[in-house]
């Protein structure tokens, strides 16, 4: 029967949709698992490595022969504050001495001079010499080679530096950088016994060896030391690797979602290609049971070898185009692993036993007597039950696919609601299109056109739906994923804040600002910040051993940032509670935080500043912008709480290039502030931003070919039912004009219709992911909503020209005998 229908091809559009839906699902799972891999890989030079070991005192010599052992890469360096002299000025400086091997991921990019072009470091600074910021240089008046002298050893200046991977922006690095050879810091006499030295060694290799490694260490550090990973110790750039992910689970989503649109058009054709000939097998004896294991054993079979060839053709597109994504993105894509292939090819399984069941039910129950009364018997209660096993297993399988709950929560559920509407409101404007009041307003063409779309209403609904779907997803790879694409870059923009300002006096608020204003810089908005440590939660003392995870207990061991408002920040979202009156003592807390400490709504957390203690409920929890580069606290109180303990006011301003002198005469005029130049920071956090855009676009370009594909097929699988209905015309004497012109007719309306509910289905579906997946603000699209009918009417007029031109190339009396 397989071969049969081959041949005859019954099976061929059926076939090439479940290849293309296989395919398209399997080569974005493919793009996306590799691509996640080679993402999380790159966003580890921000790290200088996979992990880092930091330590207040120096690491032990087996730690590092561990590392070793374990078959890593490993480099160690130290990093303390000292005094930079040099042409009788001096300057504190953050002093970073490195071994060779540093870094382990990522480069170093240094400059011959202030504002000259910078390149890659092969190594980094050899013995005697030391590169610097150019905060440094300007300061100190220590061009490239000048001599700088450092404890009691003199170095050459050998090179600006302008790009340390590790380098975060936090207010620690308030020093600029010095980075030096870790064999010239003896010469140098700064580190002593009781020195604050921040001693590091890093490791890097493959990922089960670091995860091994980390498992190993954690159950062996001691006070003063930690680990840092990604997820530890970057969370702005962790929370722009997870919107790439869910950008890339959106594309694998909506390429399943078309491919189940194209398959369920394919099998209700070939189930109506079928009716008469299970008719005659009843005749001939065949049981219902024997109909359901034929067409089950055939569908199972084209079903492997449908999916096994969709794999093999979406691991060779991703292949290929991998390659030359190799040379655009300039870095090495790491080796896909087998899960894609097992998503896609169960994806794709689920697809047609989910859409073919319920039909084969169908056919078992075709009365014998349809071979003389065309009659092919009604969907039992079986068959409804089937569809619904389909779909939530179907839903089930794209929810794991998509790597993310919530987002594959959200495109599912909103498609399946969206398949009841179109559906719904499809029907009812076919019936009211086509009253026959509306009907005798137009020509004889289009009455003809609107009155097969009355006796095949529901059917029609079914197809404008499927297409309105189609649509929808195909919105949502362009116009919608443009509009989010361009709203997360907005999220960073390039001109967001590039220098943090600590240390303002209350007295010195209106002449910091009076400054800014003089010399033309955006007058920035400076937050109080009190300095305080948690010392109780819900009466109950706190401290580090409550706590079992590092990062927990670092802390609860540190002094917070706390700031007191009357308003909350523009920059941050209450997601749980409500914000304060200026009057409660009440708390907002970041709910990261909150989380990993373990506090909730209503909990009681009690504050120590300088002796002095206060408590105060949390009565809001606050989502943090970590990639706006603004002043973010932890905590904020109302100003009654905090006003009466000592505080100083910090601040977050961009300074354009060219306008650098600008912080040097800032701190001649006020020698008590810090300026924290975190500028190197944000060029790495955009670039890994641009990084994951590019593949994220890319990917969409490939999701978006292989879906216009399996549209396509979708809307060829009505082409019997429409050239039966022109043959009929043509026998009763519709000329070729009046066959072409209604079916255009027809088509035009279904279009039309399609492109305004996929329109409306796109917009609500992205206003849904924008806001409760992807955190963005998504404004309207006025381009949205132009293309979406009018890619609804081109795409059924392409197809109504298409079909006509076959209707018309095919006698009507061979069609008709080939119907009987």
């Amino acid at each position: 029967m397989l071969l049969r229908d081959w041949r005859a091809g019954e099976l061929r559009i059926l076939a090439a949709a479940l290849v293309i839906a296989v395919a398209s699902v399997t080569s974005v799972a493919f793009f996306a698992d590799r691509i996640g891999q080679a993402l999380e890989r790159d966003a580890h030079q921000l790290l200088g490595a996979d992990l880092v070991l930091a330590s207040d005192r120096p690491w032990r010599e087996e730690v590092a022969a561990e590392i070793r052992s374990r078959g890593l890469e490993d480099a160690a360096a130290l990093n303390f504050m000292s005094m930079a002299v040099a042409n009788g000025q001096n300057l504190l400086a953050g002093v970073k001495a490195v071994t060779p091997a540093y870094p382990l991921r990522g480069r170093l990019r240094i400059a011959p001079a202030p504002g000259a072009p910078d390149a890659p470091a092969e190594r980094g600074p050899g013995r005697g010499t030391v590169w610097v910021e150019e905060r440094l240089v300007a300061a100190l008046n220590a061009p490239v080679g000048s001599r700088l002298r450092l404890g009691r050893a003199e170095f050459e200046v050998a090179a600006v530096l302008t790009l340390e991977p590790e380098r975060s922006a936090n207010f620690f690095n308030i020093a600029p950088r010095l980075m030096m050879n870790a064999e010239d810091v003896p010469a140098t006499g700064l580190v002593q016994p009781g020195s604050r030295v921040t001693y590091y060694l890093y490791a890097a290799g493959p990922h089960d060896k670091v995860r091994a490694l980390e498992a190993s260490l954690k159950t062996r550090l001691e006070r003063g030391q930690r680990l840092d990973n990604l997820e530890t110790g970057r969370p702005e750039v962790r929370q722009s690797i997870e919107r790439g992910r869910s950008f890339l689970a959106l594309t694998a989503l909506l390429a399943a979602i078309l491919a189940g649109v194209a398959i369920a058009l394919g099998t209700r054709r070939f189930v109506e290609r079928h009716l008469d000939g299970c008719a005659v097998l009843r005749c001939l004896g065949a049981t219902q049971a024997k109909l359901v294991a034929l067409y089950g054993m055939e569908f199972a079979i084209l079903g492997v070898l449908a999916c096994t060839a969709g794999v093999v053709l979406g691991g060779a597109a991703q292949e290929a185009v991998a390659a030359a994504l190799t040379g655009i993105m300039k870095t090495t894509l790491p080796a896909p692993t087998l899960l894609p292939a097992a998503q896609g090819f169960l994806v794709g399984l689920v697809l047609l036993l989910g859409f073919a069941l319920p039909p084969l039910l169908q056919l078992k129950n075709v009365p014998a007597v349809r071979v003389m009364r065309r009659e092919s018997g009604t969907l039992k209660r079986g068959a409804l039950a089937a569809y619904a096993c389909g779909f939530v297993a179907l839903c089930g399988l794209l929810i794991w696919q998509a790597g993310d709950m919530r987002l594959g929560v959200t495109v599912v559920g909103g498609f399946a609601v969206a398949v009841a509407v179109f559906f719904a409101v499809a029907w009812g404007a076919l019936r009211l299109l086509t009253r026959k009041s509306v009907v005798r307003l137009f020509g004889r063409r289009m009455r003809y056109g609107l009155a097969n779309l009355r006796r095949h209403a529901r059917s029609n609904a079914v197809q404008v739906a499927s297409l309105a779907l189609g649509l929808t997803a195909v919105l949502l790879l362009t116009f919608t994923r443009n509009d989010l694409v361009d709203a997360w870059r907005r999220a960073a923009p390039p001109d967001a804040p590039n220098r943090f300002l600590i240390g303002v006096q209350p007295d010195q608020l209106a002449p910091v600002k009076k400054f800014f204003d003089q010399r033309q810089v955006a007058v920035p908005d400076l937050y109080p910040m009190v300095r305080a440590r948690v010392v109780a939660h819900n009466g109950r003392a706190v401290s580090e051993a409550d706590y079992t995870e590092e990062r927990a207990r670092r802390l609860v061991e540190r002094e917070f940032n706390l700031s007191y408002l009357e308003q909350a920040p523009a920059h941050n979202r209450i997601v749980a509670g409500s914000w304060f009156a200026p009057d409660a003592r009440e708390l907002s807390v970041e709910e990261g935080i909150a989380q990993r400490l373990g506090w909730k709504l209503g909990d009681e957390l009690t504050f120590n500043v300088g002796g002095q203690a206060f408590s105060a409920r949390i009565s809001s929890l606050r989502k943090l912008r970590w990639d706006s580069m603004k002043v973010n606290f932890f905590v904020i109180a109302p100003p009654r709480v905090l006003e009466g303990f000592p505080a100083t006011f910090v601040s977050a301003f961009r300074l354009e290039p060219g306008k650098e002198a600008v912080v040097n005469e800032l701190a001649a005029r006020f020698p008590n502030l810090t300026v924290v130049d975190v500028g190197a920071a944000l060029r790495q956090g955009q670039a890994v931003i641009d990084q994951l855009i590019g593949a994220v676009q890319f990917i969409f370009l490939f999701a978006l070919g292989a879906g216009l594909l399996v549209l396509y097929a979708a809307l060829v699988s009505t082409e019997d039912e429409r050239r039966r209905e022109a043959a009929v015309m043509r026998v009763y004497g519709a000329s070729r004009a009046q066959v072409a012109g209604s079916q255009r007719a027809e088509f035009l309306a279904m279009g039309l219709l399609a492109g305004l509910l996929a329109t409306l289905g796109a917009a609500a579906i992205g206003q849904l992911l924008a806001r409760r997946v992807f955190e963005l603000d998504l404004p309207p699209s006025p381009e949205l909503w132009i293309a979406g009918p009018l890619a609804g009417l081109a795409l059924l007029s392409l197809n109504a020209w298409l079909s006509s031109r076959k209707v018309l190339r095919a006698s009507p009396a061979i069609t008709l005998r080939e119907s009987v």
